[in-house]
């Protein structure tokens, strides 16, 4: 597997970055649209995030659990996916469980609040925070400028990156290899929707959700899979015949949770719920628990990134 990394440019636009790699990153769901006819993740610069990443956050006993406009008093009602791993799913016992999820019970155990999760398809969810029928959106979402039109986030809790999934020996091995012919499938809504449709200026064959895509990868329907990378590593298995041929992540995007834009005091209670489960190491634990490959900070932290606040510090272990 090729992996890339992009570091974090400080005066460089998303769309520039894009314009020389050939690759974006962000692993998210529910997009609401093209965020512009060539970049599909503007927005997510550095400079934008910072914009939106609050400086410090309310302390966790001056939350007014009786303020945060929940559908159910007491009760988190989220809308998730069941077929993303290791992200959003869910398990064998029937559970909905993954990084995201397992992230937000912690947080809301923080606030006194439990947790109902609903599985939706994450081309309706911004839409269903929007009018309410959840009060979070949780599905690894990149935060982007068109997306922000729709929903509010809460301060970042990951970074984004994303893969080509191909059979074994492909001739499509890089993003670069993205051209007319080649048959690139996509999950409708993605942000690799847009990247493949706006950006590359090519027609994807898109498909309702990620088992979907991933079966026609395996039966040779599409040669190319543009997915979120956390979601191509939990697709992937030994002995199918993929591959993911080439991995680039970019720390300038990060994902969040999406909240009704008129329900403030909801994602300021969020985010100080997450930064308490970053500073008393639970959010680190979560990490190196569902990213294998994020066994330390050093790992989960890629220079110019860290999650939530720009107050709140990550334990050194």
């Amino acid at each position: 597997m090729k992996i890339k990394a992009l570091k974090w440019f400080s005066a460089v636009p998303v769309a520039a970055v894009l314009a020389v790699s050939l690759a974006a990153c962000g692993g998210g769901a529910g997009s609401t649209g093209s965020a512009s006819p060539t970049d599909a993740l503007q927005g997510s610069d550095q400079k934008t995030l910072d914009k939106y990443t609050t400086k410090d956050v309310t302390p966790l006993d001056k939350i007014d659990k009786s303020k945060l406009g929940l559908i159910t008093d007491g009760t988190i009602k989220v809308g998730t996916l069941s077929d993303a791993p290791p992200n959003i799913f869910i398990d064998k016992d029937g559970n909905f469980t993954g990084y995201d999820n397992e992230l937000l019970k912690a947080m809301a155990a923080k606030l006194g609040l439990k947790v109902e999760f609903v599985s939706t398809k994450f081309q309706s969810l911004l839409a269903q925070v929007k009018t309410k029928q959840f009060d979070v959106g949780s599905s690894s979402i990149s935060t982007t400028d068109a997306r922000r039109d729709t929903v509010t986030f809460t301060n970042g809790y990951d970074f984004g990156y994303m893969a080509m999934v191909t059979k074994e020996g492909a001739k499509a091995k890089t993003f670069g290899d993205l051209k007319q012919g080649v048959r690139i499938g996509v999950v409708q809504g993605t942000v690799q929707d847009d990247y493949v449709t706006n950006t590359l200026k090519l027609e994807p064959v898109r498909f309702p959700d990620y088992n979907t895509v991933y079966a026609n990868v395996k039966s040779g329907q599409v040669d190319v899979w543009v997915a979120p990378s956390q979601q191509a590593e939990g697709q992937v298995k030994a002995g199918d015949g993929t591959t993911i041929a080439q991995k680039v992540v970019n720390t300038q995007n990060f994902t969040a949770y999406a909240v009704s834009k008129e329900n403030q005091p909801l994602v300021d209670a969020l985010n100080t719920a997450l930064d308490a489960v970053i500073a008393d190491g639970t959010w680190s634990k979560l990490t190196a628990q569902w990213y294998t490959d994020r066994p330390t900070v050093k790992e989960q932290t890629p220079e110019g990134w860290k999650p939530g606040s720009k107050a709140v510090q990550i334990p050194a272990k």
